[in-house]
């Protein structure tokens, strides 16, 4: 998502390194460069001649100083353009002390139904809340067993009452809670191809009988402009408290992020980014605005490794690197970890300047972890605590104990060596940032 955008603008903003002053004149085509890329990205039009009125006429007749490049300055004008059209600040979850009440709305197929689940799944992670999944779809066929099973799969009750009035689900459901210490409800309603009449007013029986904490739409990132009509059609008909954008690891390009809380001033609370149930991030217009321009996703990483990695462990990890005490016994416990994260490509695709040292395009070969940990298990832990003693013969009983070659320990060995150096250098905040 947003790869051909980003590397479009870096490109414009590339342009203008080195000049002394920005003018309109030195400033033109970097413009032009930034107006296609987010049109080709499918950004809304208005949207886009905001964007750049708004950029040229903060950049024109800044002076650079000595200190501040002015590509620098620019990228900094951009970023700060691109983090007001996300919506500036993060917008959170309603969670009541009480019972929570939450409905997901949203057209046929644009994943409400997994959403569901995965929100179950982050209410109960982050603030420790015992949800129920409701089952008020009651027209699609296999919709009801389809919530079934994601409740399963994360250890989630599903309420289900067959094909009643939604309405009398609920009602049922709600008391169901109360007598199982269920404090966060989250109803999956009915989806339609297009909004109609029918559709509308299911969900608006539901808000005039309950008082709902939150009516979140869930919208398809990959349907483009569109977008925003659904997103007006619902709203118009409802209380939106904000959108979910799902299916951002797809074929998307990403314009409908750019467009949706400028245009509607709904929020963005969350986009989908994997099919797995944990595969849901909290919006960060900061965040996000740092991907475009492949200052990286931070934040996002810290998010994965959050629930891998409790705040003691990192700082006894942060104290070890500091040091230069970090072994390959640590190593090979961070590698386990690592692999909990998912696909390895996808965390590289988060480090600031991914793209400018091609690490998006990185295909990782699984194998060669599971190599490296046949390597470190098959030494002692003392070894392990104290590579520096590693020579020759025992070298040689390592490879024949994992199965790989002299030449593969020697290379993980120098390689874990560079490593540590690097990660002293980052603890200690020597190392400057590639971008």
């Amino acid at each position: 998502m947003f790869e051909y955008m980003g590397d479009r603008i870096s490109k414009a903003i590339k342009n203008i390194r080195g000049m002394g002053r920005i003018t309109e004149e030195n400033i033109g085509d970097a413009m032009r460069e930034i107006r296609l890329a987010l049109l080709e990205a499918d950004v809304n039009y208005q949207v886009v001649k905001e964007f750049i009125a708004s950029v040229k006429e903060k950049a024109l007749g800044l002076d650079v100083s000595k200190s501040v490049k002015p590509d620098e300055l620019f990228i900094k004008l951009v970023k700060d353009e691109l983090v007001a059209l996300l919506g500036s600040d993060y917008v959170p979850l309603n969670i009541n002390n009480g019972t929570t009440l939450l409905m997901l709305c949203g057209l046929q197929g644009s994943g409400k139904t997994t959403t569901a689940g995965k929100l179950a799944n982050f209410v109960r992670k982050k603030y420790h809340k015992k949800p129920l999944l409701v089952a008020c779809d009651i027209y699609r066929p296999a919709a009801i067993d389809q919530l079934i099973e994601v409740g399963k799969s994360i250890d989630v009750p599903v309420f289900t009452k067959g094909k009643i009035a939604p309405v009398e689900i609920i009602k049922e459901a709600l008391e169901y809670a109360k007598e199982n210490n269920l404090d966060y409800i989250i109803i999956d309603t009915a989806g339609r191809l297009q909004i109609d009449e029918a559709l509308m007013q299911e969900l608006k029986d539901i808000e005039a009988n309950f008082k709902l904490d939150e009516t979140i739409l869930v919208i398809d990132a990959m349907m483009g402009q569109d977008a925003i009509n659904v997103i007006n059609g619902f709203n118009n008909n409802l209380k939106l408290t904000g959108t979910i954008l799902t299916k951002l690891d797809g074929n998307t390009k990403g314009g409908v992020a750019l467009s949706v809380r400028h245009l509607t001033n709904i929020p963005i609370k969350f986009v989908g980014d994997s099919e797995k149930m944990d595969g849901l991030r909290e919006f960060y217009p900061v965040a996000m605005a740092e991907r475009i321009l492949d200052m990286g996703d931070i934040l996002g990483i810290a998010s994965k490794v959050e629930d891998l990695i409790s705040e003691d462990e990192a700082k006894i990890e942060m104290a070890k690197m500091k040091k230069g005490s970090y072994d390959l016994e640590d190593f090979l416990t961070n590698l386990k970890q690592i692999k909990k994260l998912g696909p390895l490509e996808n965390i590289l695709k988060m480090l600031p300047g991914a793209r400018k040292m091609g690490l998006n395009n990185v295909q990782v070969d699984e194998k060669q972890i599971l190599y490296v940990e046949a390597i470190i298990l098959s030494m002692t832990p003392y070894e392990r605590r104290h590579p520096e003693i590693l020579k020759a013969s025992r070298k040689q009983r390592i490879a024949k104990g994992s199965g790989r070659s002299v030449e593969e320990v020697n290379r993980l060995l120098n390689q874990f060596e560079e490593m540590k150096k690097m990660m002293k250098m980052m603890s200690n905040g020597n190392m400057k940032m590639p971008f």
